[in-house]
């Protein structure tokens, strides 16, 4: 019996572990995910410290002119006590001296006797930045299960912290299965014969997720190759196959996995297309079948194998978050099973693609995302609101856009 895709991603996420963990330097860490809180090992800035290029003074020299006798540079260590009717030249950066009470940007003076004239509305810190006020000791930095990015990286430097815990990434391991497919460095030498699209199509996102991953080949449709392939797949976290699970005479697939005990959590899902997914366990392994038509195949896997690796990677993010728009286009389509409609999200809107079907490979490369729209709907109006899931987003136009608020 098919489970619906709320139950079948239950399954997922009640069945998926995370990974054990490892440390690495932060300069290896960019994509990995958290393992442990972080905190502020110290004050930042360290010290009051000054925010132009200008001269140190005290709030009651406003309009006089100041004697400038030197000028403190970033790195100095100054401990020398401003007194008044004195200024000091002093660097952005720079540690600013005690008795300092504000900072006068170079182009708001001029000079005069032994000095510089300063102005009239002088106010007590200005353009001096407190230490501490952009982040205190003590005070919690990143979380556990956080997603390290290049500015999550700076926060950690910045603390000057040079090794990290992690999650492991999860490692996927990936086969297809089919008599008549070639890989794309082989020949397709007779009609009946198809290159292989689902496996490096899979391959590239399971890499764009930040797992590491094995391709194990292209099994033929005879149960003794597709169980070998399995056994060479087995000190993987996940294997991801496609084709072998639907009905036909020489789908092995499940027979295959089955050899090896596999505990199979739903093999059939209520969706269009793809409803043969199947997914299950092998002791620690675990087992994504996809159909075999690209489409489908692709598909499912946005929403299935995504979901298995965002919950193996141990981020606190794990979920599938729609984002929603307008539709851009009336839309029709035949209701009795939730579908999967590619298309592309512009920032404003939701365009389906003109044409797809499950064996169909062209609409991928056009599509950045795809909506999931519910077993009773035939008709989606232009400007009716939908909930867009992303495969990729990037936000580049070929035209130039305006950029201000």
């Amino acid at each position: 019996m098919a489970v619906t895709i709320l139950e079948a991603l239950e399954l997922i996420y009640k069945n998926t572990t995370k990974k054990s963990l490892k440390i690495l330097p932060i300069e290896q860490a960019l994509g990995s995910i958290l393992a442990e809180d972080i905190c502020a090992t110290h004050n930042l800035p360290p010290y009051d410290n000054s925010a132009m290029d200008g001269y140190a003074v005290k709030v009651s020299d406003a309009g006089n002119c100041v004697n400038v006798t030197h000028t403190i540079f970033a790195g100095d260590n100054s401990n020398e006590v401003l007194a008044s009717t004195k200024g000091i030249k002093i660097m952005t950066g720079a540690k600013i001296p005690d008795g300092c009470e504000c900072i006068v940007p170079v182009e708001d003076t001029t000079e005069c006797d032994k000095g510089v004239t300063l102005p009239n509305d002088l106010v007590k810190g200005r353009h001096i930045r407190l230490c501490g006020e952009d982040i205190k000791k003590g005070e919690a930095l990143l979380k556990s299960g956080q997603k390290l990015q290049a500015h999550q990286i700076t926060l950690l430097a910045s603390q000057g912290i040079s090794h990290i815990k992690v999650y492991k990434k999860p490692h996927v391991a990936l086969f297809a299965s089919g008599s008549e497919l070639k890989m794309h460095f082989e020949s397709v030498e007779d009609a009946y014969q198809l290159y292989n699209t689902n496996t490096p199509t899979l391959l590239s996102r399971s890499e764009e997720l930040s797992c590491e991953v094995d391709f194990i080949g292209t099994a033929q449709d005879t149960l003794e190759d597709l169980k070998a392939h399995v056994k060479s797949a087995l000190n993987s976290d996940l294997i991801i196959t496609s084709g072998g699970v639907s009905v036909g005479d020489a789908d092995f697939t499940k027979e295959a996995f089955g050899a090896f005990d596999m505990k199979t959590y739903f093999d059939k899902v209520e969706i269009k297309p793809g409803k043969p997914t199947t997914f299950g366990k092998i002791n620690d392994t675990l087992v994504l079948n996809l159909p075999g038509n690209p489409m489908a195949a692709a598909l499912n896997f946005e929403l299935f194998g995504q979901s298995i690796i965002l919950a193996l990677s141990g981020i606190n993010e794990k979920f599938i978050n729609p984002i929603e728009t307008k539709m851009k286009n009336d839309y029709k389509l035949k209701k009795g099973r939730i579908t999967l409609v590619p298309g592309s999200f512009n920032g404003s809107s939701f365009e389906p693609c003109k044409k797809f079907a499950p064996g169909m490979v062209s609409p991928l490369a056009s599509s950045n995302s795809y909506i999931m729209v519910d077993e009773g709907v035939e008709f989606i109006a232009s400007g009716d609101i939908v909930k867009v899931m992303p495969i990729r987003f990037c936000f580049t136009s070929e035209k130039k856009m305006n950029l201000v608020s």
